[in-house]
Parts: structure tokens; C-alpha cells; sequence
């Protein structure tokens, strides 16, 4: 099950770029590595998102367990979070950059 993210004006449809500040998602997402969010990207099982949890933003892996939803980080230290709306999900993480190279990668959303 999946479900597509819907902005209410062109300009939420805009893709944006932001900077990782912690290393919750290491090694996939380290401290400042910057990464592209897509807010009409697709929510389904075992995409990076990006959501609003108690005022606070953050990225981590959207999964499915049974009929809820939740997130988790790939760093044990950081609890993960469950369950959740998908209305908390603001946008799909669609590209990572970094200093060189072979930092950059595109994940299928």
C-alpha cells in the first residue's frame, strides 16, 4: 500500500533541497549531506521521507508494519517513531548529494 503525497498549490509541488544536521540516518545520510525532497513523491514501505513530528522536521525510513505506519532511523541510538499519519509526511527524499561523486545517488520514489 501506498499513497501519493497531494500539494495544494504549484508551488508545494516544487522540489526542495535540504541539509542533514545529525547522523540519525547514517551511513546513508551523514551530517551535512544535502538532500533532494520531492513533496509529490509516492509514501509506500522502505522510502526515505521526510515528516513534521512535533514541530520538528525530520528524515527517516517510512515502513509499514501491519496496518500502521511508522519511522525509523538507521542509527539504533535514535528511537524510531509509531505510529504515525501519513498526513505528517511532507515529502519523499528523491536525491543525495555531497562533496564528490560517488556521495551523489537518485532513489526511485
Amino acid at each position: 500500500m501506498s499513497a501519493a503525497l497531494e500539494p495544494t498549490s504549484c508551488k508545494e509541488a516544487e522540489p526542495f533541497a535540504l541539509q542533514i544536521r545529525d547522523d540519525s540516518m547514517s551511513p546513508e545520510f551523514w551530517p551535512g549531506c544535502i538532500v533532494i525532497i520531492d513533496p509529490t513523491g509516492i509514501a509506500r514501505d522502505g522510502v526515505y521521507v521526510l515528516a513534521e513530528l512535533d514541530a520538528e522536521f525530520v528524515v527517516r525510513r517510512l515502513q509499514r508494519q501491519s496496518a500502521c505506519w511508522k519511522l525509523t532511523p538507521l542509527n539504533n541510538d535514535y528511537a524510531t517513531t509509531d505510529p504515525i499519519s501519513l498526513e505528517n509526511i511532507v515529502g519523499v527524499v528523491s536525491q543525495r548529494a555531497g562533496s564528490r561523486r560517488r556521495h551523489h545517488k537518485r532513489y526511485d520514489i
